[in-house]
């Protein structure tokens, strides 16, 4: 599998963004795809993840502010988010796989200014 994730960029705080994850490949394997991001000198944290079926999980940090969907047919998931804080600021992952990821695509950066 393959993952192309886009969409980040810079934003002010209160402001929103959205990324793209497209994945590719051996597709019919995945049920679980997600978003976790790095900030320097921190560990991976879950931002939100989607099964084929629907279900969503997201972190506590970005409830109601976030929101994860998913396109099945074009094998993409997206991240809009909105009213970002600094504190959003860090390196966005895009994993995939069957109950967790096992493959992951590129980071892309997002930088929230205050």
């Amino acid at each position: 599998v393959q993952l192309q994730a886009s969409g980040g960029g810079l934003a002010q705080a209160g402001g929103s963004l959205r990324l793209s994850c497209a994945a590719s490949g051996i597709i019919f394997s995945i049920n679980y795809m997600g978003w976790y991001r790095q900030a320097p000198g921190k560990q991976r944290e879950l931002v939100a993840s989607i099964t084929v079926g629907g279900s969503r999980e997201y972190g506590e940090s970005v409830k109601g502010r976030f929101t994860i969907s998913r396109d099945n047919a074009k094998n993409t998931v997206y991240l809009q988010m909105n009213s970002l804080k600094p504190e959003d600021t860090g390196v966005y992952y895009c994993g995939a796989g069957v109950m967790s990821p096992t493959s992951w695509g590129q980071g892309t950066q997002v930088t929230v200014s205050s």
